[in-house]
């Protein structure tokens, strides 16, 4: 007779069947929205028109909903394969950019010499032309911590600038970009190199997590919080599950530096980390995600900042799009992934255009745009943050960290930072579209 384990082996769905499986309850869903949304979608044929009713309603509710319903699935069928081994020690270089980042760069360091990898972390310092001590202040933090650290200039302004002529000077087979204000957690790097070495050969990049830094600083940035912890982490989950995170951001993720170079280095564009992203899953292999790799990094406190800083992603987005076509993509799921954004700018002219002014003509009594049909897609929103929630919390308890109590930004996340950010994209796709001068601060 066969011996019969006390420990139960975990079921093993497919990826490709996670994705269909996804989508039919995603079309499900949305079909089930269309079919109860019908005596709306007549009542608004009335004002402005059939086909303008369902390019509306389809903008601000169905096409939201399906997105919502794709998730939803996604990360209810997500789970994070096991490392292979959790304490890799190949040579890796730290690629720190930095511009006028005197007053910042020494505290970077600091947390770089703290980590446990026990491989040798070079860290190389391109100092992009500042007017301060960025370059004097790297240095004696590099040798006060005993770090393998160097500091080349270049003059070119450019983020992309610098990091290609880092890229030139880095003789280790994985590199890691960090941006000057970002700080890591003590095993930062020891996951992220962890996550490279336990994926498929052809996996050529791990995007890490970054949260919220300074949330106790401004409301905007207790608002920022619950992005960053809930909402981008959802977005990067359902990608690195499709093995497509589309964006690598250059605040802290790991690449092959071979990969890199096949690709060209990183392009001249405002959103660098999108495009360079984009052409590595078109050209390298896919691009995975890794929880455990958590960085800090400070997010705007005003709404200047704020806006500058998300127009740019928004900026950065139809730049891949225009550079990469997501028909080009090898995979299926980035295909998908990348197709996907065809449609944001859509729904943030939509919501932007026409969710906002319903929603003030239905505090006058007409609920032509915003009813109780549009409430529909709040029960999924709130499943799905409840479920990373849960994945956050585990990841915490794991690293020994706490998530602060933030009620007020939660709440303030939930209702108010759509009406932020999506007027906000619009400018960012406006200023790509009339070719607006480029700031990349």
């Amino acid at each position: 007779m066969k011996k019969i384990s006390g420990k139960k082996s975990r079921l093993y769905i497919p990826v490709s069947i996670k994705f269909w499986l996804s989508h039919l309850f995603a079309i499900l869903w949305t079909s089930l929205s269309i079919y109860i949304s019908l005596p709306w979608l007549e009542d608004f044929s009335g004002v402005v028109t059939f086909p303008a009713a369902l390019i509306i309603i389809s903008g601000i509710a169905y096409f939201p909903g399906y997105l919502n319903a794709f998730l939803f699935a996604s990360l209810m069928l997500d789970r994070q394969p096991p490392f292979k081994n959790e304490y890799p020690a190949r040579d890796i270089t730290v690629l720190i950019a930095a511009r006028n980042e005197g007053e910042r760069i020494a505290d970077t360091i600091y947390y770089i010499a703290k980590q446990d990898y026990t491989g040798n972390i070079k860290v190389l310092i391109i100092d992009n032309g500042s007017e301060d001590d960025t370059a004097v202040n790297a240095l004696k933090a590099g040798e006060a911590h005993n770090l393998d650290l160097s500091v080349i200039r270049e003059e070119i302004p450019g983020k992309f600038n610098a990091l290609n002529a880092g890229l030139e000077h880095t003789s280790t087979d994985l590199l890691i970009t960090l941006d000057a204000d970002t700080l890591l957690h003590r095993s930062a790097i020891r996951y992220l190199a962890a996550r490279m070495e336990s994926a498929p050969k052809e996996v050529c990049a791990v995007a890490g997590s970054v949260l919220a830094r300074n949330s106790r600083n401004a409301l905007l940035a207790k608002i920022q919080e619950w992005d960053y912890f809930l909402g981008i982490a959802s977005i990067k989950r359902l990608q690195g599950l499709y093995q497509g995170t589309l964006v690598a951001q250059g605040a802290y993720s790991i690449y092959k530096a071979e990969s890199i170079r096949e690709v060209g280095g990183w392009p001249d564009a405002i959103g660098e980390d999108i495009v360079l992203t984009w052409n590595l899953l078109k050209k390298s292999g896919p691009i995975y995600f890794e929880p455990l790799a958590v960085a800090f990094t400070d997010v705007p406190t005003t709404i200047r900042s704020f806006s500058k800083q998300r127009s740019r992603w928004a900026r950065g987005m139809i730049e891949a799009l225009k550079q990469v076509k997501p028909w080009q993509q090898p995979l299926l799921y980035t295909k998908y992934l990348t197709g996907m954004n065809l449609i944001m700018p859509f729904l943030d002219f939509c919501y932007t255009f026409f969710w906002l002014p319903g929603l003030i003509l239905a505090f006058l009594g007409y609920y032509w745009i915003v009813g109780p049909m549009t409430l529909l897609v709040i029960p999924l929103t709130l499943l799905n943050y409840s479920i990373l929630y849960a994945y956050q919390l585990y990841v915490f308890r794991r690293l020994n960290l706490r998530v602060r109590k933030n009620m007020r930004g939660f709440i303030l996340f939930i209702i108010v930072y759509q009406m932020i950010m999506s007027p906000v994209s619009v400018w960012g796709y406006l200023q790509e579209f009339l070719k607006l001068k480029r700031n990349w601060k």
